[in-house]
C-alpha cells in the first residue's frame, strides 16, 4: 500500500462497557470459580485495554499490525482498534515554522540576511510518516533550501546606475516573491504530504559587511534623481523667464547677457542654500 487508506474503527465505549464487564466478572468469579478461568478473563481484559485510542480534533492516528500498514482514523472521537496495532499519532492542525536568518547572495551577487515565515499543516499522513524520516525536520531544512534558492533568483533592489531595471525585485516585488516561494517550498514538501498555506519573506537585509556601503549607495542614487529632477525644473523655469521678457518686451537682451542671466537663475535654483541677492543700481554692464 503506497496510499493514505482512511479507516473508522469500533466503537469504543461499547468496548468498554465489554472491558469492565470482563474484567470485573473475572474478579467476582475467583471466590465463586477455583479454576484458571478467571484468571484468563482478567488477562483477556487487560490486552483488550491495549486497543483503546482516542483522536482528538484535527488528529490521526497511524495504525501499523507488526510493520505494516493498516489504515489512519482522522475521524475525532474515541475507538477501540486490534491491542497489536502500534498507534502513531499525527497532528493535521496549522504549523508555523520562522526559519532562521540565513545570509545569501542575491542575482547581483550582493549578500543579504533573509529568512521566511512557513504556515504548513500535514495532508496526506502515510506519506508524512512513511516517505520521510522526520517530517517536521523535512520542512526545515527543505525550507531553508527553498529561500536560499529564491534569495538568487531575485536581485535585492534596482539602482540607476546599473544600467537594467528588473522587474521582480525581493524589496519591491513582495506579492511576486511571496508567490514563488510559496510554489516553490510547495513543490519540495509535497514529498512529505505536507500542504503549505502560506510562504512569505520575514526578514530582509544587507548583510552586515555591506550595509553602510549599500546604504551610502542608495543616498547618492537618490540624490542623483532628485539634482536631476530640480535640473529639468531649472531648465525649464529659465526657457520660461526668457520667453515672457522677450514677449512683453521688458529688456532687450543680447546673448551674452543672455548667458549671464541663465547662469544667474541655475545657481539661485539649483543651489542647496538660499540666495542672497546683490542690488545692481547702475546699469546692466555694471
Amino acid at each position: 500500500m503506497k496510499e493514505e487508506r482512511i479507516i473508522v474503527p469500533a466503537n469504543g465505549y461499547l468496548m468498554l462497557f465489554i472491558f469492565l464487564a470482563l474484567f470485573f466478572g473475572s474478579i467476582a468469579l475467583i471466590p465463586i470459580y477455583e479454576t484458571v478461568w478467571p484468571a484468563i478473563g482478567i488477562v483477556t481484559a487487560l490486552i483488550l485495554a491495549f486497543g483503546f485510542v482516542m483522536v482528538q480534533p484535527n488528529g490521526s492516528r497511524v495504525l501499523l499490525l507488526f510493520g505494516k500498514y493498516v489504515g489512519t482514523v482522522k475521524k475525532n472521537g474515541y475507538y477501540w482498534v486490534n491491542p497489536f496495532y502500534t498507534k502513531k499519532k499525527i497532528s493535521l492542525r496549522a504549523s508555523n515554522f520562522d526559519s532562521e536568518r540565513l545570509k545569501v547572495n542575491d542575482k547581483l551577487g550582493n549578500p543579504v540576511m533573509i529568512s521566511t515565515i512557513l504556515v504548513w499543516r500535514v495532508q496526506n499522513t502515510y506519506k508524512a510518516a512513511f516517505d520521510v524520516d522526520n517530517y517536521e525536520n523535512f520542512v526545515r531544512v527543505q525550507t531553508d533550501a527553498a529561500v536560499r534558492k529564491l534569495a538568487s533568483m531575485y536581485p535585492y533592489d534596482n539602482f540607476a546606475d546599473e544600467g537594467k531595471v528588473e522587474d521582480i525585485t525581493l524589496r519591491s516585488s513582495v506579492n511576486e516573491v511571496s508567490n514563488a516561494l510559496e510554489k516553490e517550498i510547495d513543490e519540495r514538501l509535497s514529498i512529505a504530504g505536507i500542504e503549505v498555506l502560506e510562504a512569505r519573506i520575514g526578514y530582509l537585509a544587507y548583510a552586515q559587511e555591506i550595509a553602510n556601503a549599500m546604504l551610502k549607495r542608495q543616498q547618492a542614487t537618490a540624490i542623483v534623481a532628485a539634482r536631476h529632477k530640480i535640473v529639468e525644473g531649472a531648465v525649464s523655469m529659465v526657457e520660461m523667464a526668457i520667453e515672457e521678457l522677450n514677449k512683453n518686451e521688458v529688456v532687450d537682451l543680447d546673448e551674452e547677457r543672455k548667458a549671464a542671466m541663465v547662469s544667474n537663475l541655475m545657481v539661485v535654483l539649483c543651489g542647496d542654500k538660499d540666495a542672497s541677492p546683490v542690488v545692481n543700481t547702475g546699469t546692466l554692464s555694471h
